[in-house]
């Protein structure tokens, strides 16, 4: 068994989450730290003006009848009011329950029978009707309110008889022992669990992550820090980082429409992102792509190996490599940056590997990707790749105040402040992964190398036994796999059978430009060209580069192109982007079956 802990940075502190905001007005009142969109510009709101606004809903929160402890659900992408509304809960002492706008009706109503939800915060009418359609099994639930429909004025009006001082009573009430949220995870299998979440989780997270990752929240040179939320404040994930830049007074933005994700990055000027791999591998089959539509597929591929080189030699480049890498810089890799606002200069990513390939491109076009590992059961991370302790391929170091161990069957396992209570109204399932010791067994296998990086290399739950009894970790190949532009997901399939093979989805939108590079009709679809024999020397392509990441026994020796795309909406991915494997293989268990006819 291997170990390593490492000494907290700061020490715990006793109170709640929205003390931050009163902290932050009365010791930086003209401050901005939020920019709230209006129209095409961005409004500035300092400490002062966010603390106002936080107060006078939760005025309105006190006046609407809900009371300490008492569970608020909000469902709604990511944008200012969420933020506005999370704190305000927290100010009267009760209880945010997020829910993903890409909920089922069944999941919503899960959600909110099973955490007692007594209000619901929608984001328009289209989310309200998912409530509507299961609100009559929801007899705990008082209020909806819609924020497209003026959800703010309509709570603060209801707090117009409320003093300010009443919030400020619920709002030392609260104990950092005292539960912050209820996190429902995606569930990639059955229903979803209640993470129960404290305060005093929160602060041990997002306290030492912000002091891990200085140069990130709060650097050292004059320009001020600042990100643009665009992943759902719904996972643990963007939620920690919301805490954390409030905690560092970094300039927190919001947007949630994808489309114009790039067109806000430009205007809002980020000097770090959060994001997921699948979002940075689009970011770089995209410009890939754009560079070959435009008869520049030769420059950009060339700036691609040398951007990958120049951050491989970790600082030791020689002269021709410096020289080709300012040329590449001035072509390439500034029209890059640029697409991110032109400022960013870190992204913390988390939720799965990015891979060795695409760490070192971002890396040597200007933008160091910080890896981290966690669950939600963890608050987010537990470990970190930081600006001065960073090693590629990995997901980074154990964050201060956390232990990290590798049990003997390969499990790792986390110990420390950000480790969950349990889960909601459910003690059995609490006791199978958290021990008496406070040791949470995260059910994902890895390595500790000699100076305490952390590699995941797989999921225990999803260890494929060949009936020759080899054992195969499917992330791994998978990950290679997908890093493919034209790979939309590969799952790795072959439990009981004599050998390991593999379902893929295509990437739309770079099938649409492989079309054209190849001469196929452009208004073909997957299911048109499914035989084709191009596509499939193409995919067999990503397939041999994946199996060189494995021994023979476990690389895929035969794969099938599937005609539709895995996605939260089909209900193939969860919404953080995980496969849902037992649904998967249900639905497409022809497929499956013909693997091995």
């Amino acid at each position: 068994m291997r170990e390593i802990a490492v000494a907290p940075l700061v020490e715990p502190y006793g109170g709640g989450l929205a003390d931050l905001i009163y902290t932050n007005a009365a010791e930086a009142p003209n401050t901005v730290v939020f920019n709230r969109k209006k129209g095409a510009t961005w409004e500035d709101v300092t400490a002062k003006e966010f603390a106002d606004e936080v107060v006078r809903l939760a005025r309105g929160l006190v006046g609407s009848g809900i009371g300490a402890g008492d569970r608020v659900a909000i469902l709604a992408a990511t944008r200012y009011e969420w933020t506005l509304f999370d704190f305000a809960i927290w100010a009267v002492g009760a209880v945010p329950v997020p829910i993903y706008a890409t909920s089922s009706n069944e999941q919503v109503q899960w959600i909110l029978s099973d955490s007692g939800s007594v209000a619901v915060i929608v984001e328009d009418d289209a989310l309200g009707a998912k409530v509507d359609a299961v609100r009559a099994e929801l007899p705990a639930l008082k209020q909806v309110w819609n924020i497209e429909k003026g959800a703010v004025e309509e709570v603060v009006a209801a707090g117009a008889d409320e003093k300010a001082e009443t919030v400020d009573e619920r709002r030392k009430a609260v104990k950092a022992a005292d539960v912050a949220t209820i996190i429902y995870t995606s569930g990639t299998t059955g229903r979803p669990k209640g993470c129960v979440l404290t305060h005093a989780n929160f602060w041990a997270e997002g306290a030492n992550v912000v002091e891990m990752l200085d140069l990130v929240f709060k650097g050292t040179d004059l320009a001020e820090k600042s990100t643009l939320l665009f992943l759902p404040l719904a996972h643990v994930f963007g939620r920690m980082v919301e805490v954390g830049a409030v905690m560092a007074r970094a300039r927190l933005g919001h947007t949630a429409d994808v489309k114009k994700v790039t067109d806000d990055l430009a205007t809002f000027r980020p000097t770090f992102i959060l994001s997921v791999p699948y979002v940075l591998e689009k970011v770089y089959n995209g410009a890939r792509q754009r560079a070959h539509a435009q008869g520049k597929g030769k420059i950009f591929d060339a700036a691609a190996a040398t951007a990958i080189q120049f951050s491989e030699a970790e600082g030791r480049a020689g002269l021709v490599l410096r020289l080709k890498h300012a040329v590449f810089d001035r072509l390439v890799y500034s029209k890059l940056r640029a697409a991110l606002g032109g400022r960013a200069k870190y992204a913390i990513s988390g939720g799965a590997a990015l891979g060795l390939r695409l760490t070192h491109f971002f890396r040597g076009v200007g933008l160091t990707v910080l890896e981290g590992y966690g669950l939600t059961e963890t608050t987010a991370a537990s470990t970190v790749n930081a600006p001065g302790k960073f090693k590629a391929g990995t997901v980074g170091h154990p964050l201060p105040g956390v232990t990290v161990r590798i049990a003997d069957d390969g499990e790792v396992q986390v110990k420390g402040g950000q480790v969950f209570t349990g889960y909601w109204q459910n003690d059995e399932a609490t006791r199978a992964v958290l021990d008496a010791d406070g040791w949470f067994a995260t059910g994902d296998l890895g390595e500790l190398d000699d100076e305490g990086f952390l590699r995941i290399t797989g999921r225990k739950k999803e260890i494929l036994v060949t009936s020759g009894g080899k054992n195969v970790a499917p992330a791994v190949i998978e990950d290679r796999i997908a890093a493919h532009p034209l790979v939309g997901q590969a799952m790795v399939v072959g439990d009981g059978r004599s050998y390991i093979a593999a379902l893929i989805t295509i990437e739309p939108d770079y099938f649409t430009f492989w079309k054209s590079a190849n001469g196929k009709p452009a208004d073909a679809s997957v299911a048109d060209l499914v035989e084709d024999p191009q596509l499939n020397a193409e995919i067999q392509v990503a397939v041999d580069d994946g199996n060189k990441a494995v021994s023979k026994a476990e690389s895929v020796r035969r794969f099938r192109i599937l005609t539709t795309e895995f996605t939260p909406e089909t209900g193939h991915l969860t919404p953080s982007l995980k496969l849902k494997r037992s649904v998967i293989m249900k639905d497409f268990a022809s497929d499956v079956a013909a693997l091995y006819s």
